[in-house]
């Protein structure tokens, strides 16, 4: 075969899978969320209490900030 046959052969090959990607790819579309139509959305109460006693572990940032070096 001669190498100009094999190149039409391998670009017509690879046009069409990337074509057969293109199509075949699906991206979901843009959705808006609202509480009357969010039946897998559970919303926090509005009587939820947050806990703020959270305080940042210095070993951990120190370690993380050692990875840097």
């Amino acid at each position: 075969m001669k190498l100009e046959i094999a190149r039409g052969l391998f670009l017509v090959g690879a046009l069409g899978i990337a074509s057969l990607a293109l199509t075949v790819w699906e991206q979901p579309g843009t959705q808006i969320l609202s509480a009357q139509a969010g039946a897998g959305h559970c919303p926090l109460p509005r009587v939820a209490k947050v806990e703020v006693t959270a305080r940042p572990d210095h070993d951990l940032l120190l370690f993380m900030f050692g990875f840097r070096q």
